[in-house]
């Protein structure tokens, strides 16, 4: 139980940070603003484990749980960010999102041939109710790039939404595997941490090949606010709900339920927003819930 809360508390983060994010890529490139973001937060990270007295726990991990826990960084926060962002500069926000939503069907594939989980009917049941709810969730027309694309096709853009979806269940896979000897608060919080600064000291190592496009000279001081809260809140408290909940649980039960996070920003738009909800937004919400009680009941 304490697994399926913690991939909760996992998609209430990621849903809050997405408001942060929003407000400081009106002023900062996308790029620019992920090497900002991961550079703050490792740092961020880093201290509080120091801090807490969790710095020598660094130093206990096993060799192959810190390879693991860079690799999943590289591959989830490096590759797989960049490729959504192009998918969202190709296709749009709904499509980009519906498309890139379906990695926990991906992810239920790793586990089963990689890892080796069993997966009953009931969790495959409930990790596609999910998928499905936050298709019908996230899909939003935009008017803007279907005009755009009524002029060039859209299949990259939706190879990069796919591509996308593959590299962050790899990245989740690999991050399970570098927990699947942990067994602690203090595990979690350290391997998290290794996550972050593996790729944060890639991106600051291969910066100076960008030329300007890294500066963070020209950030301005709410949209650095913006970014770094955005990033606790996100590789903090987000990653490190999911890597405690990739302990205590299966991983075939941690991600779907994980991956809700649309269904939590579309309950704030229509609570703080005052957004009336419509009978795809019911139906997918209700969809969503009802795959979450499937893989709770289990």
């Amino acid at each position: 139980m304490l697994g399926e809360l913690a991939a909760l508390g996992a998609a209430l983060s990621w849903a809050l940070s997405a408001v942060l994010y929003k407000r400081a890529l009106r002023d900062i490139k996308p790029l620019q603003a992920n090497m900002v973001r991961l550079a703050c937060t490792g740092v961020i990270l880093l201290v509080f484990l120091a801090v807490t007295g969790n710095f020598v726990v660094m130093f206990s991990l096993p060799q192959y749980a810190i390879a693991f826990a860079c690799i999943s960084g590289i591959i989830g926060l490096g590759i797989g960010d960049t490729l959504y962002m192009l998918s969202l500069k190709d296709i749009g926000v709904g499509r980009a999102v519906s498309i890139t939503c379906t990695y926990p069907l991906f992810s239920l594939l790793w586990a089963r041939l990689l890892m080796m989980e069993p997966i009953t009917f009931q969790v495959a049941l409930g990790a596609f109710a999910i998928v499905y709810g936050i298709v019908l969730l996230s899909y939003k027309k935009d008017t803007a790039t279907e005009e755009k694309q009524s002029k060039a096709t859209p299949y990259r853009g939706v190879a990069y939404a796919l591509a996308t979806a593959i590299a962050w269940s790899i990245s989740i896979t690999v991050m399970n595997a570098s927990v699947k000897e942990a067994f602690g608060l203090s595990q979690a919080l350290t391997i998290n941490t290794v996550r972050v600064l593996g790729i944060a000291i890639l991106l600051l190592a291969v910066s100076p090949l960008l030329g300007n496009s890294l500066s963070m000279k020209r950030i301005g001081k709410k949209s650095l606010i913006a970014l770094v809260s955005g990033g606790v809140v996100a590789l903090g408290f987000g990653w490190f709900f999911l890597t405690y909940s990739l302990m205590e649980t299966l991983e075939s039960r941690a991600v779907p339920i994980s991956s809700t996070t649309p269904l939590f920003s579309t309950l704030a738009a229509m609570a703080f927003l005052r957004e009336k909800p419509k009978k795809r937004t019911v139906f997918g919400s209700t969809m969503v819930v009802a795959g979450i009680a499937l893989i709770f009941l289990v």
